[in-house]
């Protein structure tokens, strides 16, 4: 499927070992084709970032995390498409919400924040560095502001791989 641009939405695709993707079906100027939500590890994963709280793509990540255990849900970012389906997520499987600090705006004068998740409330703010693992993975907390104010990435070691 390496070469196969044509979105598939609500299905999970195998990305490399260990790492699997579902797209949600939001494509804009922002997500491109979709937000990507990860999947990494098997039987016990993390998922980064679970997507807007819609319920078509939270019904696909039911639909693929059957039979697994969320142990860790893991936020990059606070933007809309990124954030909100933690939520009921993490009602759903008890799994810990971590990741990027919330964002907080102390200035009442104008701004464009429209996009933010202003709901999001992690259970744990990772720093720079910081990991939390699974059987078989390992995420790494890397800091990068830009995007947002808040934004982490998420280095992957087994894997070498770097979610951005």
């Amino acid at each position: 499927m390496a070469d196969d641009f044509t979105p598939h939405y609500g299905l999970i695709e195998q990305v490399a070992p260990g790492i699997r993707r579902v797209l949600a079906h939001n494509p804009g100027p922002f997500t491109y084709y979709g937000t990507g939500t990860y999947i990494v590890g098997n039987g016990t994963v993390a998922v980064i970032d679970p997507g807007p709280n819609d319920p078509d793509h939270l019904a696909a990540l039911r639909k693929v995390l059957a039979g697994e255990r969320v142990s860790h849900i893991v936020i990059t970012h606070t933007h809309h498409d990124h954030s909100p389906a933690a939520v009921p997520l993490k009602a759903e499987t008890g799994a810990v919400v971590m990741g990027c600090a919330p964002l907080v705006i102390e200035d009442s004068g104008p701004r464009a924040d429209a996009g933010f998740d202003v709901t999001y409330a992690p259970d744990h703010v990772m720093a720079d560095g910081e990991t939390v693992s699974g059987p078989g993975w390992t995420l790494e907390a890397v800091a990068t502001p830009g995007h947002t104010s808040n934004h982490l990435c998420f280095a992957f070691a087994e894997q070498k791989a770097l979610f951005t």
